[in-house]
């Protein structure tokens, strides 16, 4: 039995990081290349969608991870962000067992992050880790997909909550900074799902502070 683990999420101000693991006989991947699945971020939404739900028939188990901001802010007291993968993975496989696990990397240094699962994984396991595993090795392909569309149906869920649009989440992504503008301005606080811990939301922040200070002294 094998599976692949990725991960989407990982980068966002906004909203949860998503962990998909899958779990296949190594005997039903022709079935699964068969499908077409690549990297997620190389297939249209509606492409993925499509996807997701075959791969969910094929597979023998699939798990995703759900993390939230708050949980990620919390972590990242204790631990650094590469650290909080190596347990979310970890968790992925506990709820997979496989024999062989494929993990795309969250490490700049690829072998040490398979080390690291290894080490934190309560049972003896073969794990390849690589970078662009989700491009090399289509169970990995799987698990980005399922992640990918398990964390925008999550964020879509979060835009209807704040009545407007939200963005892709990234800091890079102008609507996503032009709503955190408007929010803290109207609010005086970020949202309770974007993440507190990211220098963007501190900055945002720190920036409207600033602002309500001069309009307080003029």
């Amino acid at each position: 039995m094998i599976s692949g683990i990725d991960e989407a999420g990982k980068g966002p101000v906004l909203g949860p990081m998503c962990v998909a693991g899958v779990l296949l006989n190594e005997n039903k991947l022709d079935a699964l290349t068969q499908l077409g699945v690549k990297d997620s971020k190389q297939l249209t939404a509606k492409r993925r969608e499509v996807l997701a739900v075959e791969i969910k028939k094929l597979v023998d188990k699939y798990f995703i991870l759900e993390v939230s901001p708050f949980q990620i802010d919390e972590l990242r007291k204790i631990m650094t962000m590469n650290e909080i993968m190596v347990v979310c993975y970890a968790k992925v496989l506990e709820e997979l067992k496989p024999d062989h696990a494929f993990v795309d990397a969250a490490d700049v240094i690829a072998d040490r992050f398979g080390e690291n699962i290894k080490k934190k994984y309560t049972k003896a396991i073969e794990i390849t880790s690589e970078h662009n595993a989700d491009v090399k090795y289509p169970i990995v392909s799987a698990a980005s997909i399922l992640a990918k569309v398990k964390r925008d149906a999550l964020v879509k869920e979060l835009e209807k909550k704040a009545g407007v649009e939200i963005g892709s989440g990234y800091p890079a992504d102008p609507k996503t900074i032009t709503f955190l503008e408007n929010w803290i301005q109207e609010y005086g606080l970020l949202p309770d799902f974007a993440r507190s811990s990211w220098e963007t939301s501190k900055k945002l922040v720190e920036k409207f502070s600033k602002n309500q200070k001069r309009i307080s002294e003029y």
